[in-house]
Parts: C-alpha cells; structure tokens; sequence
C-alpha cells in the first residue's frame, strides 16, 4: 500500500492543527473557570456611528455574574452588572438606567461567560482559532447577539488569558477593548458591584447608550 502512508500523514496535519485548537480553547476555559475574581485596566475604543471615542478605566469581575466597569475618562462613568440588574449611569445625567440581567446585550456583556463556567465553544458560533503573534487569536459570533455583533475576537495568551477583545457589528461599528495590569482571585465584596443612583436621578428601563 504505497499511497498509505502520504494519506495518513496528511491526515495527522490536518487533524494535529484542530486538536491544537481544541487545547487553545479548553485552556482559556479551563484558566477562567478557576478564577473568582479579576481587576483589570482596560482601554475602550468605539468607531461608529461617526464618532470615535477612546476612554479607560479599571474593571473588577466576581463570580457569581457580578461586574464593574468605573471609567477614569470621563471620571464617574460606571456600568455595574450586580447579578440581577445592569446599571449604566454618566455624571451630570440626570437619568441612570438599568436593565434586566438576562435582557442584557450591551457590548460588554460577552465577556459575562467569564462570570459562569466558561465554555466558549458554546458560547461562540462559527469559532475559528489562529495563531497572532506569540498568542492567539478566538472568533466566532457570541450565541444570542447575531442580531447585533457581527464578529467577537479574543486575543489570548499561550496561558489561556484574555487581553484583547474585539466586537465587529454588523452595522460596521467596532468596539475595542484592551485589558493590562491583570490582577487575579482579588478580594472583593459583593459591595463593590452595588449602584445608588445620585439624588434627584431618575431611573429608567432600557439599554445604556453607546
């Protein structure tokens, strides 16, 4: 059988790169799942809509589905995810408004999977995996969003962290976030993900602005 081994070898090389794929996402799954909390800076790019905007700040995450983003450009800008309800108020608003938890599909809200068992295989349709530089690069369509988000890209470390995030909407907006100085399994309280509107602002249901 002399055309035998060609055929399997080529066989291997197809299936080496998959299994290799496979490893890259199990080890980002298998990194958060072992995780309780996180503090970050990140960096927010937003072009769309004519505007293109560049703001920063610090994000703290805890298990189970709770998250802050406290924004240090513009200063007092927060969106809070306090495991039943989302929160996004700017200073000098004079209306704070909060959604359901469940109902949320604000830009931020993929990266609620690390808040779970993170499994991005099911989290993620069409998920693709490449090699970028000395990491990876995960995509796919987050599960729920195909409405609104046209692609998710995840930048990770050899290790499994996230460090770059990338949503490509379907009306061409993209939202960029860039995360450093990671600080894992942090204590937090379940204090730090509370919201009190200001006095005299008024809530509203709804979705938070761009």
């Amino acid at each position: 059988m002399p055309g035998f081994l060609p055929v399997l070898l080529a066989g291997c090389s197809l299936f080496a790169p998959a299994q290799q794929n496979d490893a890259i996402v199990r080890k980002v799954d298998d990194h958060y799942n072992h995780l309780n909390s996180l503090r970050a800076h990140y960096t927010e790019r937003y072009s769309g809509m004519g505007m293109d905007r560049t703001e920063e700040g610090t994000l703290l995450l805890k298990k189970p589905g709770r998250m802050r983003w406290s924004y240090a450009t513009p200063v007092g800008k927060v969106f809070v995810l306090d495991g039943k309800f989302a929160w996004f108020y700017t200073p000098g608003d004079a209306q704070a408004t909060r959604v359901p938890a469940k109902q949320l599909d604000d830009l931020r809200s993929p990266l609620r999977f690390l808040l779970g068992h993170t499994q991005l295989a099911k989290e993620l349709d069409g998920i693709s995996v490449v090699k970028d530089g000395s990491g990876f690069r995960i995509s796919g369509v987050p599960k729920g969003m195909e409405q609104k988000v046209k692609l998710l890209s995840l930048w990770v470390t050899a290790g499994g962290t996230i460090e770059r995030m990338r949503l490509e909407e379907v009306d061409g907006a993209v939202t960029e976030f860039a995360f450093s100085s990671i600080e894992e399994n942090v204590p937090v309280k379940d204090l730090d993900f509370g919201f009190i509107p200001p006095a005299g602002v008024t809530v509203v249901e709804g979705m938070p602005p761009i």
